[in-house]
């Protein structure tokens, strides 16, 4: 597969409400959407990096100067067999995950598409429909948090997830769980605890929550470890794994009980499902996260969580959530039984709209073999 061209196109979509997380607050969202044509075809990928370095290192400013200095000149006018080859090409750039994994989901639309066979199809995925949650950022207070819950609830979805902090968490969380007993209800801390500071966590052990995700720093991976032993409630890690080696060392130290998992975080779809088999293989249950994608990522996130081993319900909410207009002509709805429909048609199964393109363009290059 020969690559003509990558078009690399800087987006800012406003989100439908703001989102806040201990990372701070945001109400626009920014990404690369990477357009890679070959041979006469067009694969599109995301990279979700975002404006600010909070989530990862890597902001649009970084990913940009990656794709386009480093990544682009190792593919352009080159024959790329598949993502395993894309993997081995761009071993020497280190880290930069989120730049790698944008190109690497147009590789596979590109590659479903000549085959005439969508990512479920190609990635041995054993579900039409995936089972899904929802997100929910800070609220200004306890009261309108059980508010926006009880909105999403009444939407349909059964998995809720709340963002918390110090000083954010324990009321929070307690709230919630008053309000809706049977609720499927976790928390995600992005980080914000150390070992000092999560004493003020314990209390969620009451509250019987599904998780407790990421709540000490992201490369600490020992600590968590340490943290889980005084946990009867699963500890999930996020930000703490950052490659397949990553998650093996998480199973093999007990560090956690969950594993979220996100291709982007990863370096590309490939390495997500090689964390899911080896999870799979260890009998650690896993899901798929969300970093507020497009209607192009999260076609992705729904084909690869349409593997057997994703058992729990990921953070793949309906277009809705988070756009009135999408990028994709397609959207995605939410099923009454809190699910969504993977796509079916070749390669991601979504068509780019370029009027919403103009609309959300920041900036733009084509990059061509020289």
């Amino acid at each position: 597969m020969k690559f003509d061209s990558l078009t690399l196109t800087h987006l800012r979509m406003p989100l439908v409400s703001a989102f806040e997380t201990s990372f701070g607050r945001i109400t626009h969202r920014e990404c690369i959407l990477i357009t890679a044509q070959s041979n006469g075809l067009t694969g599109y990928g995301e990279c979700v990096a975002d404006r600010d370095p909070g989530y990862s290192y890597e902001t649009i400013g970084t990913a940009w100067h990656i794709l386009k200095d480093f990544i682009a000149p190792l593919l352009l006018g080159q024959n790329v067999e598949d993502a395993d080859d894309f993997q081995r090409r761009v071993d020497g750039i280190r880290g930069h995950n989120l730049a790698k994994a944008g190109v690497e989901m147009a590789i596979w639309d590109l590659l479903g598409k000549r085959a005439g066979k969508s990512l479920r199809e190609m990635f041995g995925g054993e579900k039409s429909k995936v089972d899904v949650g929802v997100s929910v950022g800070l609220q200004s207070s306890p009261e309108k948090l059980v508010h926006a819950v009880a909105d999403y609830v009444a939407q349909g979805y059964r998995r809720v997830k709340i963002k918390i902090k110090p000083g954010r968490d324990v009321v929070d969380a307690s709230s919630v769980r008053v309000a809706f007993p049977t609720l499927l209800l976790q928390v995600d801390a992005n980080s914000a605890y150390t070992l000092k500071t999560s004493a003020a966590l314990k209390p969620l052990d009451g509250l019987e929550l599904l998780l407790i995700e990421q709540p000490l720093y992201e490369d600490d991976i020992w600590d968590h470890r340490k943290l889980q032993t005084e946990f009867k409630t699963a500890i999930c890690l996020d930000e703490s794994i950052v490659t397949p080696r990553h998650a093996r060392y998480a199973i093999e130290m007990d560090a956690c009980r969950i594993i979220n998992i996100k291709p982007a975080r990863l370096g590309g779809l490939s390495q997500g499902i090689a964390v899911h088999d080896l999870c799979r293989s260890r009998g650690m249950p896993v899901w798929c996260g969300g970093m507020l994608e497009t209607g192009v990522g999260r076609a992705s996130n729904l084909a690869l969580a349409s593997l057997p081993g994703f058992t729990l319900p990921g953070d793949i909410s309906a277009s809705e959530r988070y756009y009135l207009r999408d990028i994709t002509y397609e959207r995605f709805s939410l099923n009454a039984d809190s699910t969504i429909d993977v796509p079916s048609a070749p390669g991601l199964g979504v068509t780019v709209d370029p009027s919403a393109l103009d609309a959300y363009r920041m900036a733009e290059i084509v990059l061509k073999p020289e």
